[in-house]
């Protein structure tokens, strides 16, 4: 059974934790606790319904406010799918939060309110995800109830995103009629809407194509482990296995491999997944790899399979979303982060700034704040092999890493 991340995003109000509750609700996917738990906590209990939204509302703050300010995360499958939901949160001063959730996503679901329409919000959103490169992305117009469930509505919003859709150049985009409180179009499909003709919201969701979203042409394997038993056992003395994620391509026994950053080949002897000897193996599988030949690997190497090798520089170009209330600026040294190596760098320079309402290029600050997304160029001690991000994304992404505290301060895709 596959597996598929998601993540809701969207303006104040539009209706994201009510539509994560409504889909764990009708879906039967919430704990007898849980739903005694939210059942009592209600603000609309006296009512008879239930707040859908503190399924993911945890923080107290959220729920004083009913808003969302951290990005929650809800674990459910059916018997087709499981699924993993981020509950982005929609105020312009979270923007940071809502990239971390994106970061993993496969698809977004980006919530549009009938009444507003698309808004400044929602083109900020749509935005980051296509500086995400997020593969898939569904159109919720939701609170349907509230406009009379007029198709004319509908269409007008259709079009006016459809411009912003062929504008950032977003591949897969659905359109969706929904109702989160009333819970149409969520899990089944509604009665009220005869004139959608389209999936139900978890149809969609369940039967969306992620095959095509791994690339198995260039194989990137990260080394996170080096696997070197001290043991006196005559089968495991000379035994050397590389562990770590296939993050993309097909590894198969006998094919040659280039080791990054240092250059140098050798072929597969052995594959193992799971304990067990395979003849290949596949991302977004979790290996261990033994070469013919004893070469020096640690952590952070990166073993390449295939004639499409990454580039191996110690400068490049990145658009960079600053995550940190301390400002950035051209000169500060932080930890690069690729994948499992981490090396030392810093910010040599900072080219200009994007407007992420407009995608228009404005005059480099001389400190990014807190949100800003801005062009920039990352100098490293030691070569750094990677993708351009829109290539291969996740040989492309890189964090920064504050040396002093460790803190994640910013994110950053590579051009």
């Amino acid at each position: 059974m596959d597996l598929l991340r998601f993540i809701t995003a969207g303006s104040v109000d539009d209706g994201k934790s009510t539509l994560i509750g409504r889909l764990l609700y009708d879906s039967k996917s919430i704990l007898a606790d849980q739903l005694a738990a939210l059942e009592k906590q209600s603000k609309n209990k006296e009512d008879g319904e239930i707040d859908l939204a503190l399924l993911t509302d945890g923080l107290r703050a959220e729920r004083e406010q009913g808003i969302t300010i951290d990005v929650a995360y809800k674990y459910f499958s059916t018997p087709r799918r499981k699924f993993i939901i981020a509950d982005a949160p929609g105020h312009i001063q979270y923007t940071r939060n809502m990239v971390t959730g994106a970061s993993n996503a496969s698809l977004i679901i980006i919530l549009v309110d009938a009444r507003n329409g698309v808004v400044e919000q929602t083109r900020r959103h749509s935005i980051i995800a296509s500086l995400l490169n997020i593969p898939h992305v569904v159109v919720a117009i939701n609170k349907m109830d509230l406009v009379d469930y007029s198709q004319d509505r509908y269409n007008n919003i259709v079009i006016d995103y459809a411009e912003i859709a062929r504008t950032l150049g977003l591949k897969d985009v659905t359109y969706l009629p929904i109702s989160a409180l009333k819970g149409d179009n969520i899990v089944e499909k509604s009665t009220s809407i005869p004139w959608y003709e389209g999936p139900a919201l978890l149809e969609l969701l369940e039967t969306v194509q992620l095959e095509k979203d791994i690339d198995l042409e260039r194989g990137r394997l990260g080394v996170q482990y080096v696997i070197r038993p001290q043991s006196n056992d005559l089968d495991l003395h000379d035994y050397r296995g590389y562990a770590g994620k296939i993050a993309s391509g097909i590894y198969r026994k006998g094919d040659k491999i280039t080791v990054l950053p240092a250059g140098l080949t050798s072929r597969i002897k052995t594959i193992e997944v799971g304990g067990k000897e395979v003849d290949e193996a596949f991302a977004p599988q979790s290996v261990v790899v033994q070469l013919e030949d004893d070469i020096d690997i640690s952590r952070g190497d990166l073993l390449v399979n295939g004639d499409h090798l990454p580039q191996v520089e110690q400068e490049f170009e990145v658009l960079l979303c600053w995550m940190d209330t301390k400002t950035l600026a051209a000169g500060n040294k932080y930890l690069v982060q690729l994948g499992s190596r981490t090396v030392r760098g810093l910010v040599k320079e900072i080219e200009y700034k994007v407007d992420v309402n407009t995608l228009e290029r404005q005059p480099a600050p001389a400190q990014v704040g807190l949100n800003d997304i801005v062009k920039a160029t990352i100098r490293t001690a030691t070569p750094l092999p990677f993708d351009r991000y829109t290539d291969l994304s996740v040989g492309g992404g890189v964090i920064l890493i504050d040396e002093t505290s460790y803190v994640t301060v910013g994110a950053c895709m590579v051009q």
